[in-house]
């Protein structure tokens, strides 16, 4: 555009494009720990002259100024895929380490109030009886080092119970959470359409979006994949979870109750989306949950249930061996239930003469047989193995983890760098821009003293 007044249309355009970076800027730093937030940019283009000439006059412009193209989003969506991969990952093997040192603590080795303590307390009491046989004494501390005994390996088995408890209550909550955040997406792809179709910057739409699949990520370890309307479809080991507008719910199929109870059977899942239900098999923290309650809870539980029935096997077999302090043949020492024998061990005898200490009937004073049962099960050798075989299993998740979190971190300090929001970087647009706008005043004040001169002074002799 020629002319002075046309210059003053590309000085306005300078002054408006400045505004908008200076809002831009404002709104960034205004956003600065907000999480999700992805810092926007300016995108400016020039106005260009008229690219057909008049039929009978040339162009004498040079430009008819600037103006915004677009509002980018300084984001990269390869980036962003690979950041939601890793923190899938990532969650699967913090869950699962968080579960494993809760079990860990309950197991309560090495320490003086474990199993391991209270089989050798068990022992020495054996040893003591088969020194003094005759000993009221040293019957009833056998008697209550077996109690003890018994006692550290019902606790176990209820702490295994609870910490399986407590991850089926925590998989039935997760499990809510992944169908609540789906239909959020869904409806967010459905207002992305919707403000693209109408002309509205969805930026804060798109934050929305990437942080409900950045949770969806790390709660299924899912795959999120973007449409050509800017929604995301997601989808579960491979089955569509949500389709633009459209989404479907995650269910357990067997194993856990609506109530987060479990239902005896291993877990199986599957995926309801409209009139097609798929099995599935998910990743993430419920896969992590999932793993600790079908496979690493009841590998433990059934090491500690054949410890346990060893211990009252063998020295059931040892006790009914020997002869109590009238010279009766001694009878079972423990009782418990096969199908729960860590959890229901106990000991039958109540009354310190029944211990059958003597190695010979008639009721002398021998103590032949409490020697022998001092020394005749090898089940710490058998405990020793189920809690270094677990403590390395916890020792290599935590491995992983830290190494998964050393990949995790690099990714996101990438991502952070190109979509956080650094206050100095804003800081010198937002000085740019008013140096902008102050430049494009400029030009206006000048063409208004040239308009000035022209209309008034024009003409006029002095």
């Amino acid at each position: 555009m020629a002319g002075t007044f046309g210059s003053f249309g590309v000085a306005l355009s300078g002054m408006r494009y400045s505004q908008v970076a200076m809002d831009i800027a404002n709104n960034n730093l205004a956003n600065v720990g907000v999480d999700g937030y992805v810092r926007r940019r300016a995108v400016g283009e020039t106005v260009a002259t008229d690219s057909m000439p008049a039929l009978w006059s040339r162009g004498q412009g040079v430009g008819d100024g600037v103006r915004v193209a677009n509002i980018q989003r300084m984001s990269d969506y390869f980036l962003d895929v690979r950041a939601r991969g890793e923190h899938g990952r990532q969650a699967y093997l913090d869950t699962l380490g968080s579960v494993m040192d809760r079990m860990e603590s309950g197991i309560g080795e090495p320490g003086k109030y474990g199993v391991s303590a209270a089989l050798a307390d068990f022992r020495a009491s054996w040893q003591n009886l088969s020194n003094n046989p005759g000993s009221s004494a040293a019957r009833s501390q056998v008697l209550a080092s077996g109690r003890g005994l018994a006692d550290s390996l019902r606790l176990q088995a209820r702490n295994l119970d609870n910490e399986q408890a407590e991850a089926q209550q925590r998989l039935a909550v997760d499990l809510r959470e992944v169908n609540t955040l789906a239909a959020d997406l869904a409806d967010t792809n459905r207002n992305i359409a919707d403000a693209q179709l109408n002309g509205i910057d969805p930026g804060a739409l798109l934050d929305q979006r990437d942080r409900l699949a950045m949770s969806l990520s790390e709660l299924t370890g899912g795959v999120a994949t973007q449409r050509p309307d800017g929604g995301f479809d997601f989808s579960v080991g491979g089955i569509t979870l949500v389709s633009g507008r459209d989404a479907g719910t995650l269910a357990a199929v067997t194993g856990l109750n609506p109530d987060g109870t479990g239902d005896g059977s291993p877990l199986t899942w599957s995926v309801t989306l409209g009139a097609t239900t798929t099995s599935v098999a998910p990743a993430g923290r419920i896969g992590a949950l999932a793993e600790a309650i079908d496979n690493v809870i009841p590998t433990y539980r059934a090491g500690l249930n054949a410890v346990a029935q060893q211990v009252a096997d063998d020295m059931n077999a040892g006790h009914q061996a020997g002869f109590d302090q009238s010279g009766t043949a001694g009878g079972p020492l423990f009782a418990y239930d096969p199908t729960n024998p860590a959890g229901s061990l106990s000991v039958l005898i109540t009354d310190p003469a029944l211990v059958a200490a003597s190695g010979v009937p008639g009721g002398g004073l021998d103590g032949s047989n409490a020697s022998v049962l001092a020394t005749a099960s090898q089940v710490e050798s058998a405990y020793q193995r189920l809690v270094s075989v677990f403590g390395t299993e916890v020792a290599s998740v935590h491995r992983l983890a830290a190494n998964q979190s050393v990949l995790t971190e690099q990714v996101d300090r990438t991502r952070e760098s190109m979509a956080g929001v650094s206050i100095d970087e804003e800081m010198v647009s937002l000085m740019a821009a008013q140096r902008q706008f102050e430049a494009a005043s400029r030009v206006m004040t000048t063409l208004d003293s040239v308009l000035d001169t022209l209309i008034n002074r024009t003409g006029l002799v002095r």
